[in-house]
């Protein structure tokens, strides 16, 4: 069922980075959907704390800007947002808070909507401060919004890789496929990982997979989907969201938290994998760089 991968996107990944591989290497992970209330912010809380767990340095960006829900999923209260840093009021360092197994927060800018109104002496003065975290960091995890709001579209294109959550919910199905429309069809961006959320069993995954396939191949010839495997339905995944807690803490023995952890050693082991380019401020800098889509006439 899985399918390889295509050749990288031209356009952003066009870019280089004049980083090393070595520590400036930072994996950054978009988890996104097509429509809310697919699981997505407990997925990126429950991968950080697993991958954390595993020996890495984690942190997660709320990039909701407009609807910041990572920290009271988690229980947290921060005092400051990315809001504080794109108006000069703190440093980066001064808005990030850690979060259970030691992973650190960037909590997001509520009510901050859309990054194209930075000015470029805000965007140069964000640069400088993420060159502070090269070193402190393994992987960058992004809890986008959901939809194909531009936003949406900003750290999905800037990321490395792109985690697409998908339930057996029909219409969930239909809004991931024209996330990935979008994000191909108008930035020529080819490779997508899917992860099925609440499946039933492993046999309702690769059929919700496959009508994904299926339509993509069907309608998006080169589009390269691949199946990372499923999050199973567990009661105890919303008896941890009441307690605000992440379900590998409250209940790490759950279906849900096996899978969990199995999904953090797959991605991490990914990470010989060649063709990924850069560090945390390439990210920014692509993601600054990011050019809102104007169809031409005629265009699709």
């Amino acid at each position: 069922m899985t399918r390889p991968r295509a050749d990288q996107a031209a356009g952003l990944r066009s870019m280089k980075t004049g980083a090393g591989a070595s520590r400036g290497q930072i994996k950054v992970i978009s988890v996104t959907s097509g429509k809310g209330g697919v699981g997505k912010t407990n997925i990126v809380a429950n991968l950080a704390i697993s991958m954390s767990r595993l020996g890495r340095r984690v942190l997660v960006m709320d990039a909701d800007l407009s609807l910041a829900n990572l920290d009271i999923l988690l229980g947290l209260n921060p005092k400051y947002h990315l809001g504080h840093v794109f108006h000069g009021e703190r440093h980066l360092d001064e808005i990030i808070i850690e979060g259970p197994a030691g992973i650190k927060i960037l909590p997001a800018s509520s009510g901050f909507q859309d990054l194209t109104i930075l000015d470029s002496e805000q965007k140069l003065a964000l640069l400088e401060e993420v060159d502070s975290l090269e070193d402190q960091l393994d992987v960058l995890l992004i809890d986008t919004s959901a939809g194909i709001g531009d936003n949406v579209l900003y750290f999905n294109l800037a990321a490395q890789e792109r985690i697409v959550i998908v339930t057996p919910e029909p219409t969930s199905i239909t809004d991931a496929y024209a996330l990935i429309k979008v994000l191909f069809t108008q930035h020529q961006e080819k490779n997508f990982r899917v992860l099925i959320n609440e499946a039933r069993s492993d046999k309702e995954a690769r059929e919700v997979f496959r009508k994904l396939v299926t339509v993509a191949d069907r309608f998006l010839g080169g589009v390269s989907l691949d199946y990372l495997g499923l999050i199973p339905y567990d009661t105890s995944v919303p008896s941890a969201v009441r307690r605000q807690e992440a379900v590998v803490e409250a209940y790490p023995n759950s279906p849900a938290s096996r899978n969990f952890v199995r999904l953090a050693k797959a991605l991490l082991e990914d990470e010989s994998r060649g063709g990924l380019e850069g560090n945390i401020r390439f990210f920014w800098k692509r993601l600054f760089d990011y050019q809102p889509f104007e169809a031409e006439q005629g265009g699709e």
